[in-house]
């Protein structure tokens, strides 16, 4: 199923919260990307449908398989974009985290690939 760029976000988010946290409920999502509770409770519903997380009865938010995989794909993108930003072109730390967070959802994988190999050619 299709996932809009606000969906990734949240199961971006979802991802790192969980491992800096441990438990992830939607007020730690609404604290991290300055939304509002209701809003992330909508996304949380559209999210759960779509079979990407479940909500136990702790209100605790865990991905599944396919969020999971997912939110790993994104967050790969976005760490990878900001590496090359950092390290190829010597955009500052701040902005490459912002930038990449922008275009990581747009990016084709064609040059989602180069970039990889431009950072695996530096490295050597």
């Amino acid at each position: 199923m299709a996932i809009h760029e606000s969906g990734e976000d949240y199961l971006e988010t979802i991802l790192v919260l969980g491992r800096e946290k441990g438990n992830v409920r939607s007020i730690d999502i609404a604290t991290d990307l300055g939304y509002s509770k209701p809003s992330v409770s909508r996304a949380m519903g559209i999210l759960r449908n779509s079979g990407y997380i479940t909500i136990n009865e702790s209100g605790h938010i865990l991905l599944t398989e396919t969020g999971r995989e997912k939110a790993e794909q994104i967050y790969d993108r976005h760490r990878t974009i900001t590496r090359y930003f950092q390290e190829i072109l010597k955009v500052s730390p701040e902005n490459a985290r912002n930038d990449a967070c922008r275009i990581e959802h747009d990016l084709s994988e064609e040059t989602y690939q180069k970039l990889k190999e431009a950072l695996n050619t530096s490295e050597k």
